[in-house]
């Protein structure tokens, strides 16, 4: 997934493109991408526990075999090192942590902070229930669209998996931005659909993409 820095010039392009959708709906639309959801430190630091013990356990019987033997304190004490060495490697490279990490916990990580961005930026706070929220995150390689109850009634969930598509294979390319934008106006399109404006609707949420 991307990682180019989003410029000033995409912010200003991405908050153009939530004006212009809003123009045609009561709903409200916000963006965040965060660069990652978790410091996965432990997850990587204990997948990387079991990877060692089997490891350990396949060169004992490795040497087993050779008719070599180590005494065990030795041993004990190689496999101390080792694991101290990527416990290191794992703190001063974080970079490393997540490909260490299953992917099922890692989108479990995403969508934590999804639906805590959901609720910490008010999206849920919208007079009408109409707040949608559109969330990457660039290390875990994913993207949601969290919608409020006043909009899940209308709208089924196929119709977010669509744009999440479109926006994930703008990211693929290194086209975050643009992938925003896109989504931006997909979302906007199905909230003019069933939530179109109506004289003295109010901006409740700002306009602008969030990166954390």
């Amino acid at each position: 997934m991307a990682t180019r820095p989003i410029s000033a010039e995409d912010h200003d392009r991405i908050a153009q493109a939530i004006r212009a959708a809003e123009l045609k709906t009561d709903g409200e639309i916000y963006c965040v991408v965060a660069r990652a959801s978790d410091g996965y430190f432990f997850p990587a630091a204990f997948t990387t526990t079991i990877g060692l013990f089997i490891a350990s356990l396949a060169v004992a019987y490795g040497l087993e075999g050779l008719w070599l033997t180590i005494r065990l304190p030795h041993f004990v004490l190689a496999q101390m090192l080792a694991l101290a060495s990527a416990f290191a490697l794992l703190w001063f490279l974080p970079a490393l942590r997540i490909h260490f990490v299953p992917r099922r916990l890692r989108y479990q990580a995403a969508h934590a902070n999804a639906m805590k961005q959901f609720l910490a930026r008010n999206v849920h706070r919208t007079s009408a229930r109409t707040g949608v929220l559109v969330f990457v995150s660039i290390a875990e390689r994913y993207a949601e669209v969290v919608a409020d109850s006043g909009i899940d009634a209308k709208v089924g969930q196929q119709v977010w998996d669509g744009v999440v598509r479109e926006l994930t294979k703008h990211a693929r390319d290194n086209r975050l931005a643009e992938g925003f934008v896109k989504a931006i106006e997909s979302v906007g399109a199905v909230l003019a659909e069933h939530f179109p404006v109506t004289e003295g609707d109010i901006n409740e949420l700002d306009d602008h993409l969030v990166e954390i």
